[in-house]
């Protein structure tokens, strides 16, 4: 299960030692990979707000062809284009799904964002239908905060 506060210390901890946001978000990615066998596939888009879509900063898991997302596209498009982090049960039922893999059955998006301004997002698949709970959302969020905290202090 994901202990989003041992990932939130371990962030801090890179922060402290003066590393920037890009260390952190791999950091992120490789320890919420290996926190759950049901995260088959877990990534993190950053927004381009100049061109309205997702990029595709890292991941672990299978390729994708998706580097970039449009906004108000897929699970993660709609994500940003409601500002509201997005819990998938079956994404067979989502009509504009952007399929990467064939065996993904469920998917959780969380945003990473400092008040009502959107960085980018937490992106993870599962081969398993209805795999994410609130629970991993709310371990997730402590993650995207610390993620956020350190991306806007560096735009400032």
């Amino acid at each position: 299960m994901l202990d989003g506060t041992a990932v939130v210390h371990d962030l801090q901890k890179l922060r402290d030692e003066g590393h920037l946001s890009d260390a952190l978000l791999r950091t992120a990615v490789k320890q919420i990979n290996k926190a759950d066998p049901r995260y088959d596939w877990v990534g993190v888009y950053l927004f381009n707000a100049d061109k309205d879509e997702l990029w595709l900063h890292n991941y672990v898991g299978a390729p994708t062809e998706h580097a970039k997302i449009p906004v108000g596209t897929g699970v993660c498009g709609t994500a940003v284009a409601e500002k509201a982090n997005q819990i998938v049960d079956d994404v067979t039922a989502i009509d504009n799904y952007l399929a990467c893999d064939p065996d993904v059955r469920s998917e959780i998006v969380v945003l990473i964002r400092a008040g009502d301004e959107i960085f980018g997002q937490i992106d993870i698949d599962s081969s398993e239908e209805k795999a994410f709970t609130e629970e991993d959302e709310k371990e997730l969020s402590a993650i995207a905060d610390k993620l956020a905290e350190q991306i806007a202090a560096e735009r400032r």
